[in-house]
C-alpha cells in the first residue's frame, strides 16, 4: 500500500461572488485536521467579517490581498504570508484592480459551520 496520495482533481467549492476555491485537501477528502486550498479572488472582491474557529495561513502567489484583523488593516503581496489565529475577527478582500491568487491552509480544516460569518449590512 502506498504511503502517499496525489490530488489531481480538487473539489471546486461553489461560490456566487466570482472567487475560485479549489480545495485540494480538507473535509471534502475526509481530512478534518487540515484543509489546503488554491484560491483566486477577482478584483474588488470581499467577504463579510467572520470569527473563525480555526487558524488560517495564507500565502500570496500573485497580486495583493487585504486583511482587516481585529481593526488592523494588513495588505500582503506576492511572496508574503500570514497566520491569523482562531478567534480573530477578520474580513478578507481584494480591493485592488488585479486578481489575487493565493493558497490557504486551515487548522483544523475549513468548515462553514466553524467560520462564523457575520450578516452583511445592506
Amino acid at each position: 500500500m502506498k504511503k502517499y496520495k496525489i490530488q489531481q482533481s480538487p473539489f471546486v467549492v461553489p461560490t456566487t461572488d466570482g472567487k475560485l476555491i479549489e480545495e485540494h485537501w480538507g473535509n471534502s477528502t475526509g481530512n478534518s485536521n487540515v484543509s489546503i486550498a488554491h484560491m483566486v479572488a477577482p478584483p474588488n472582491w470581499s467577504e463579510p467579517h467572520q470569527t473563525p474557529e480555526f487558524d488560517e495561513f495564507t500565502l500570496i502567489i500573485s497580486g495583493k490581498k487585504q486583511f482587516e484583523i481585529d481593526g488592523d488593516i494588513v495588505i500582503l503581496e506576492k511572496g508574503q504570508s500570514i497566520l491569523i489565529e482562531k478567534g480573530a475577527r477578520v474580513r478578507y478582500s481584494n480591493p485592488f484592480p488585479e486578481t489575487c491568487e493565493y493558497v490557504s491552509i486551515c487548522l483544523p480544516a475549513f468548515s462553514i459551520d466553524m467560520v462564523n460569518r457575520e450578516e452583511e449590512e445592506v
